[in-house]
């Protein structure tokens, strides 16, 4: 969607009176032209919104609040989740703008980042046709990230309950390879409806693992004094990317909106994005709090591997919620994969047969599973990991591309550097500039000292 092809009026322009949308008002409303095959009501999109954030990132939350210190943790995670949502506020609320000013009923996070462009400041227009690349560039990574994380998560969960049965620990390594091809023919199912019973019961496996992880947490809790109430700022940018990482959910909330039956309700001050990233929020906190106070200083990358792993209690649900994890990476592999396919590789392979194009559809699906298992093993630092993806991509992502489609979005007649609404937004891309620079550099820093040291 271009200027070229598309009139834009400028915010705020007269309307004339007498003309109508389709006899749906004097103003085009793209929630009014939504054609959607089956909408979800608000309480199934709150659903959705909680399963979509609720993933390995919540395990991780312990040892990210001992990198920051207990009463800093919990301060911070909670303004992180202020951050977050107000972001996901201002995201929504532009695209829904821009679709009134272009008069279609949706935009993907891509074309939003190009049409942003093109109405945007002079000088943003002919950086307009690479705005999509560099948007699909950090989802792509953002989502392979995500499955890295989810292998190693994997490996290193059965390691921890292999190693009580077996003589001879064999390396982690070892335990991704085992699981390798079981990866690759739960990312080559195509049709998500066939996922739909699976993920079903991975949300019973995660509310069970929850459940179980709150009974371990509450028993021989130390003096909560004992934990520092703040840590070494240095870690600060490692804490600011696993949080990151663990509540924010863009793409989740973008999708979510596009597919409501009431959209205008998503954003009402006691509507879907507020309540869900409201309990997301508190859940986060909460998990964080506990898991640090139980565990202090000896905290796992993921508080599973804290747990008595001669206790077939927790060998069981450490295994479970690995299943329920690999169900998921099926989910969250099928977002690059559709991403390189049908912007990229579908309209090179147009003339061939449908046979040979499902071969390559096929292909891309494999090498994406080799590129995170290569990645993983590489790398096998879950923690780190976790924290690098959420500073990269996120702070990209969910902080400081939305502030630049709002400035678009508005400009010029309510966004410009006389207005509060341009230097608010400014400020939310340098703090994404910086959470993307700083968090980065730290986590690549910590994961070439580890590897260097041999420490994983």
């Amino acid at each position: 969607m271009t200027q070229e092809t598309v009139k834009l009026e400028p915010l705020g322009a007269n309307k004339d009176p007498n003309r109508t949308e389709n006899g749906l008002g004097d103003e085009y409303d793209p929630h009014l032209h939504r054609e959607i095959e089956s909408p979800t009501t608000n309480s199934e999109t709150l659903i959705h919104l909680l399963k979509g954030c609720l993933g390995t990132g919540i395990l991780a939350m312990p040892e990210a609040f001992k990198l920051s210190g207990m009463v800093n943790g919990i301060v911070s995670t909670l303004l992180i989740g202020l951050l977050c949502t107000y972001c996901l506020h201002v995201l929504v609320k532009a695209q829904y703008l821009m679709c009134k000013r272009l008069k279609v009923a949706l935009l993907t996070y891509p074309d939003s980042m190009k049409v942003a462009c093109e109405m945007g400041p002079p000088f943003l227009r002919g950086f307009a046709p690479f705005a999509p690349g560099l948007t699909n560039f950090f989802l792509i990574f953002y989502q392979m990230g995500i499955c890295c994380v989810y292998v190693v998560f994997v490996g290193k969960n059965l390691k921890y309950v292999g190693d009580v049965y077996t003589s001879q620990k064999l390396s982690l390594i070892v335990y991704m390879l085992i699981v390798f091809v079981p990866f690759v023919l739960i990312i080559c199912i195509k049709n998500l409806k066939l996922l739909a019973p699976f993920s079903i019961l991975a949300n019973i496996i995660t509310l069970i693992t929850f459940g179980v992880v709150c009974y371990y947490i509450f028993q021989n809790l130390d003096n909560f004094s004992d934990r520092p109430a703040v840590g070494n700022l240095a870690d600060y940018p490692l804490y600011f990317g696993t949080t990151l990482f663990s509540l924010q959910a863009v793409g989740v909330v973008i999708a979510l909106e596009n597919n409501m039956a009431t959209p205008k309700s998503f954003r009402e001050p006691f509507g879907v994005l507020n309540i869900g990233m409201g309990i997301v929020t508190v859940i986060y906190v909460g998990m964080g709090m506990m898991g640090y106070w139980r565990y202090g200083e000896i905290i796992e990358s993921s508080i599973t591997m804290n747990f008595p792993i001669k206790e077939v209690l927790a060998q069981v649900i450490i295994i479970s919620y690995s299943i329920a994890i690999y169900i998921s990476y099926g989910l969250q592999g099928f977002v690059p994969v559709q991403i390189m396919w049908s912007n990229y590789i579908a309209k090179r392979v147009e003339d061939v047969n449908e046979k040979k194009k499902a071969f390559y559809e096929y292909l891309l699906r494999i090498v994406c599973v080799i590129l995170t298992f290569v990645l993983a093993m590489t790398v096998p630092l879950l923690g780190l990991f976790i924290s690098l993806v959420g500073s990269f991509c996120l702070s990209a992502l969910g902080i400081a591309f939305p502030a630049i489609i709002e400035i678009c979005a508005n400009w010029p007649n309510n966004s410009h550097p006389r207005t509060l609404l341009f230097w608010k937004d400014m400020l939310l891309i340098v703090v994404g500039v910086i959470g993307l620079s700083a968090g980065s550099y730290s986590a690549i820093y910590a994961i070439v000292q580890k590897l260097a040291s041999g420490d994983y």
